[in-house]
């Protein structure tokens, strides 16, 4: 009888060590930002040529050099601040593991220099509208941008 319950409870070890090992790998995969590339959900790391700096998908942060270092931050640097995420071509880092990707920086900007575009590329998710949906992009509504009877205010 106690070799059964050894053998039960061993083999229960066994299986939460597994369980648990499938809960871990799952919630270390990141979701891929709208203005990531729709053919790849499942990649890490993303090469933006037009910034030199890299996108790390399951961290939700951008790796650049600032000064002689390599930071990961959840913007790009102020000079980039009005940089177009959908329009601008990503390059998909399907060959990378690890944690550094910037390793290879040198071979990428090389490679994949400032305004390198490949195939056009689809993202992930549409891209936000401005204002409340008006065509006009202005807060009127139903007026269609014409303001106050006679333009008065």
């Amino acid at each position: 009888m106690k070799a059964t319950k050894l053998i039960i409870i061993g083999i229960s070890l066994l299986f939460a060590g597994q369980i648990q090992a499938q809960i871990s790998v799952n919630l270390n995969i990141g979701t891929p930002p709208l203005w990531g590339p729709a053919e790849y959900t499942n990649v890490r790391y993303y090469y933006l040529p037009d910034v030199e700096a890299y996108y790390d998908v399951q961290s939700a942060r951008f790796i650049y050099i600032s000064g002689n270092t390599w930071v990961r931050r959840a913007y790009l640097p102020r000079q980039y601040r009005n940089y177009d995420l959908y329009n601008g071509y990503k390059v998909v880092m399907t060959d990378y593991r690890g944690n550094a990707p910037y390793t290879y920086y040198k071979e990428h900007k090389r490679k994949y220099a400032k305004g390198y575009h490949g195939e056009h590329q689809r993202t992930y998710g549409n891209r936000p509208e401005k204002g409340n949906g008006n065509r006009n992009g202005n807060a009127q509504g139903k007026k269609n941008g014409k303001g106050h009877k006679n333009n008065k205010h």
